[in-house]
C-alpha cells in the first residue's frame, strides 16, 4: 500500500470515527449542558441519551405534495418510523411544541418530550450525514466511476426506502430536496438555494464533495467534481466558497504535505464573517427564532464578510478556548464559522487525531458535520488512527 493511499484510508477512516463519536452531543450548544450530560465530556462512543436538554427536532416541518408526487409515482414518504417527529402533510404532530428556547429560541416540546436528534442510535452508530457518504462510495464502486445520475437515483432509495435509514434527523435539505421531488422538479434541480433556506449553507453540504473530489487526479479538476457534486443537494454559495479552500487542502494533506503550515497557508485565504458567535446568537433571540427574521437580513447576516482573514497564530494568542468556542465563532452549522472553528481545532492539537475529534466533539452545536470535516482532514494528516477507534464503530 502507498503512503497516499493509506493516507486516503486514514481521511474516510476519520470521517467517520468523528461522527459516531460527536453524535451523542449533537446540537449542545450549551457547554454545560454537555458536560453535565457526559461526565464532564466526551471521552468515547455513547448512545445518544434521552431526554436532550436543547433538542428542538420535534415540530420541524416536511411538506410535500402527497397528490402530485402520487400522480408522477414518486416516493415521498422520507421519514417512515420517525414521522412522529415531524409535521408533515401525511401525517399529524402529536407531541406539542409550546416552549421557545435554545440557541435559536425555536419552538420545543417540554423536557420529556425533547427527543434527541439522533434518537435510538447505540455508541458507534453513525448518523444520516455519515451514511449518506456511504450510499456515495458503494455508488463509486459498483459504477466504477463517479455518476452524478447513479448517486441520485440511490440517494432517492436509500431515504425512501423504509428500514434503511434508523436515523431520525433529518436535515432542512434533504426535507427541501424531496418537497420540491414531490412537485415535479427533475431530481438534478431539486436542491433548495440558501438564499430561499438560510440553513442549506451548511457544514453538511460540504462532506460528500470533499470526498468525492478525491476521485479525481489534481485538486483543480477535484473542485469541480465537488461543486458539481454539491450542486445536487445545497445551492449555496458558501458552501463553494469554503470548498474552494479545503479541496486543495485535502488534496496536498493526502500528497503528504506538512500538516501545520498548509494549514496556515490556507486558513489566510478563508475571510471572516462580519457578525460573528455571540453576536449572532443575540440576533436570533431578538427576533424570537431566525425564522422570523426577514430573508435579505438573514442573508446579510450570513453572507457579509470582513476584509480580515483567518489568522490561526492571532486566535491561539489573543484569545482563550473560552472566547474561540460559541463567543467568537458559533458552533452552529454555518461554514462562515464552523471552518475557522475546526482550523484552529486542527492548528492547536498539532494534527494529533484523538485529541482534535475529542475537541470538536466537546465543542458541541453542529459537532458531527463539523467532526466529519475534522476527522476527514486530521486522518488525511495521519499515517495510523487508533485502533480501538476504528473497533468501536457499529
Amino acid at each position: 500500500m502507498t503512503h497516499k493511499t493509506q493516507r486516503l484510508k486514514n481521511a474516510i477512516w476519520g470521517l467517520f470515527v468523528s461522527d459516531a463519536l460527536s453524535m451523542p452531543a449533537h446540537w449542545y450548544y450549551k457547554l454545560e449542558n454537555l458536560k453535565k450530560g457526559f461526565n464532564g465530556a466526551i471521552t468515547g462512543y455513547e448512545d445518544a441519551p434521552h431526554p436532550h436538554p436543547e433538542s428542538f427536532m420535534v415540530g420541524m416541518s416536511y411538506q410535500p405534495d402527497v397528490e402530485t408526487a402520487k400522480a408522477l409515482g414518486r416516493p415521498y414518504d422520507i421519514l417512515h418510523e420517525h414521522r412522529r417527529f415531524y409535521n408533515t402533510s401525511y401525517d399529524q404532530l402529536k407531541i406539542e411544541t409550546a416552549v421557545r428556547g435554545g440557541e435559536h429560541a425555536n419552538a420545543m416540546p417540554e423536557l420529556n418530550d425533547r427527543y434527541h436528534y439522533h434518537h435510538g442510535l447505540k455508541k458507534g452508530d453513525n448518523t444520516l450525514g455519515a451514511n449518506l457518504v456511504r450510499v456515495l462510495m458503494r455508488s463509486v464502486i459498483r459504477n466504477g466511476e463517479y455518476q452524478q445520475a447513479a448517486f441520485i437515483e440511490d440517494f432517492i432509495d436509500y431515504l425512501t426506502t423504509e428500514g434503511k435509514n434508523n436515523d431520525p434527523y433529518c436535515e432542512i435539505y434533504i426535507r427541501a430536496w424531496f418537497e420540491n421531488y414531490a412537485r415535479g422538479l427533475p431530481p438534478h434541480a431539486c436542491a433548495e438555494q440558501q438564499r430561499n433556506v438560510w440553513s442549506i449553507g451548511s457544514m453538511g453540504g460540504m462532506i460528500r464533495p470533499l470526498l468525492i473530489s478525491l476521485v479525481s487526479g489534481s485538486a483543480y479538476q477535484g473542485l469541480g467534481v465537488a461543486l458539481e457534486h454539491q450542486q445536487i443537494t445545497h445551492r449555496s454559495e458558501n458552501i463553494g466558497s469554503a470548498l474552494g479552500v479545503l479541496v486543495p487542502l485535502l488534496y496536498d494533506l493526502v500528497n503528504g504535505a506538512d500538516a501545520t503550515s498548509t494549514l496556515i497557508n490556507y486558513a489566510k485565504k478563508i475571510q471572516l464573517i462580519k457578525i460573528r458567535g455571540e453576536e449572532l446568537s443575540k440576533t436570533y433571540f431578538e427576533h424570537k427564532g431566525p425564522g422570523n427574521i426577514p430573508k435579505d437580513k438573514m442573508w446579510k447576516i450570513h453572507t457579509e464578510y470582513s476584509d480580515k482573514e483567518l489568522d490561526l497564530d492571532e486566535l491561539i494568542n489573543d484569545y482563550s478556548e473560552e472566547d474561540i468556542i460559541g463567543k467568537l465563532f458559533a458552533t452552529a452549522c454555518y461554514p462562515e464559522h464552523g471552518v475557522p472553528l475546526l482550523m484552529y481545532q486542527l492548528y492547536k492539537n498539532e494534527f494529533d487525531f484523538r485529541k482534535i475529534i475529542m475537541a470538536n466533539a466537546n465543542a458541541g452545536g453542529d459537532n458531527v458535520h463539523r467532526g466529519m470535516i475534522s476527522g476527514l482532514l486530521a486522518g488525511a494528516a495521519n499515517d495510523e488512527i487508533p485502533q480501538n477507534l476504528k473497533e468501536g464503530l457499529t
